[in-house]
């Protein structure tokens, strides 16, 4: 199974990196930066207006330039509920 990478904007600099996502829900995204025994992880929440995530690693403040609604849509299309008649 491929990880998924997300691009994420390191405010002071401008810079924008590919971290890889831990764990995603509308509500909060875990990320990973870095890898092997120097990774760090991260939990990105939503801002106050819900339009990017926000967080800190390092003293460092990451963003993320997608809404709560179209990560929940991200995560409906790639994790799509199975009916419980199926089951």
């Amino acid at each position: 199974m491929d990880a998924e990478k997300i691009k994420v904007r390191i405010t002071e600099s401008g810079q924008t990196i590919d971290v890889v996502v831990f764990n995603k829900q509308a509500s909060r995204i875990q990320v990973v930066l870095g890898e092997g025994v120097h990774n760090v992880k991260c939990d990105l929440t939503p801002t106050r207006n819900g339009r990017a995530y926000s967080g800190k690693a390092l003293g460092r403040e990451i963003v993320y330039e997608r809404s709560r609604e179209q990560v929940q849509a991200d995560i409906d299309r790639l994790h799509p509920v199975i009916p419980k008649s199926w089951r």
